[in-house]
């Protein structure tokens, strides 16, 4: 179950390629996903553009956004052909175009759609399937609910549980809203865990660092960090060291930001703005002396439509030498 030991949360608008390949240069072991794709953007829409991903990102999952079973099954062999290490079954977004479209937080309410669904997919391909999923939606009884759905995709053959331990209120409450005004009740996600010994479970919401994440793993088998290892990437330089007792792959911001630029170069050179890649790059030195030159840099400059690589060197210049220090998570 050390797969799932920790994970980088699946973040609309955020866990792109670029920032993918950024995250894997503080962490060989995190688990990454890709942002939410729907079934019907990887059945017809440009592939390439899609799901193309770098070599480096492995271990990488691909999430999907769908309820019917043959298009799940489809685009998750489509996933696997492109060399994803997970297909990932989203039933947690509470976003309004979520629900309209029959998937994510809503499809809590139907337990046996999802199982079909998970069923499909564990036919279709050779790679973990796995799901993704809240504590339940409006009036659900997470006590019921949770195990519910549990119980029917394990049943169907899903290989772990990702679990956000809020509610979604998909009446009244806006997708922002529903990140954190539920309240989150951790506890559930662990009696869960104590009632499905083998079945790797991973808990997810509102975990803010490292150490909380430690102290999760005393209930289940992983954890997954959203908003905090985004915002705050540096989080990510202690993990390997903290959560699996193995050498960091680099030992400050400064070092991944090198190791970074022939990257940056590649895909400069196949017509990528750095403002694309750069974007995920605003919280890597929170809290050191010049990371606010740091970001005002980037955004003055990087967003030009002729903006390269010295553009960063620039701003990498001006945080002060103590950023060359570890930040401990």
């Amino acid at each position: 179950m050390l797969a799932y030991r920790f994970c980088i949360a699946p973040m609309m608008d955020w866990t792109d390629r670029h920032c993918r390949v950024f995250h894997r240069l503080m962490t060989r072991r995190a688990r990454l996903y890709t942002e939410m794709l729907t079934t019907g953007a990887i059945i017809h829409g440009d592939r390439q553009r899609l799901l193309g991903f770098d070599a480096s990102e492995h271990p990488v999952a691909l999430q999907l956004g769908g309820s019917d079973p043959r298009d799940l099954a489809t685009a998750a062999e489509i996933g696997e052909d492109f060399g994803y290490d997970e297909i990932n079954l989203n039933v947690g977004c509470p976003s309004d175009r979520v629900k309209d479209g029959r998937f994510g937080a809503c499809l809590m309410a139907e337990p046996l759609l999802v199982a079909e669904g998970v069923h499909a997919m564990k036919r279709a391909v050779n790679i973990p399937v796995t799901v993704k999923c809240r504590i339940g939606i409006d009036d659900q009884d997470p006590e019921i609910a949770l195990d519910v759905l549990a119980r029917n995709v394990v049943a169907a053959g899903s290989d772990a549980l990702i679990v956000h331990a809020r509610k979604a209120w998909l009446n009244g409450l806006s997708p922002k809203e529903n990140r954190d005004i539920p309240p989150l009740d951790y506890d559930r996600v662990y009696r869960l865990k104590a009632s499905s010994p083998n079945v790797p479970i991973i808990i997810n919401g509102g975990i803010a660092s490292i150490d909380e994440a430690k102290q999760h793993l005393d209930h289940v088998d992983g954890v997954m960090l959203g908003r905090a290892a985004y915002q705050d990437p540096w989080r990510l330089l202690t993990v390997d060291s903290e959560l699996f007792g193995e050498r960091s792959p680099r030992a400050a911001m400064k070092d991944v930001f090198e190791a970074m630029l022939p990257y940056i170069e590649r895909e400069l050179a196949h017509g990528v703005r750095l403002h694309s890649i750069t974007r995920h790059f605003v919280g890597a030195f929170h809290g050191v002396p010049g990371a606010r030159a740091f970001r005002r840099h980037l955004a003055e400059n990087g967003v030009k439509p002729t903006a390269g690589i010295e553009v960063l060197r620039q701003a990498i210049a001006l945080v002060e030498r103590r950023a060359a220090t570890p930040i401990a998570a």
